[in-house]
């Protein structure tokens, strides 16, 4: 039976990851870059059929993109400045979690406000 719980426990360790918050950082930059390229590409096709052949959707397209890419340097940035070891201290995780979460934020609420700001704005003009 120790056998069995040494052999498990082995198998544990070598399905576990080490330990990199450089890495989980970009890996959440990546995927919140995709989430936020379809909102975008959503939204902003969304306020193309509704406002016929207005430049307004895409000069909120160019913003959105202007917004976005010096925030996640900024995440990217910070992250990548650990060195090894600080990459794989659990004392890290307070603070990854709370880039993960403004990360996030940023991914899906920026495409939904601006382009809604850019829609009141096409209304009002109109």
């Amino acid at each position: 039976m120790a056998k069995v719980w040494e052999n498990a426990a082995r198998l544990r360790g070598a399905a576990t990851k080490p330990l990199d918050w450089r890495k989980r950082m970009s890996d959440n930059i990546a995927y919140a870059l995709l989430v936020y390229t379809v909102l975008q590409i959503f939204v902003t096709i969304g306020s193309l059929e509704n406002r016929g052949g207005s430049m307004l959707p895409y000069f909120a397209l160019v913003i959105l993109v202007a917004a976005i890419i010096p925030a996640c340097r900024r995440f990217e940035t910070r992250w990548n400045r650990l060195s090894d070891e600080q990459a794989a201290d659990p004392q890290f995780k307070r603070y990854y979690r709370r880039d993960q979460f403004w990360l996030w934020a940023l991914a899906i609420v920026l495409p939904l406000i601006v382009s809604g700001l850019f829609i009141g704005m096409a209304k009002l003009v109109a």
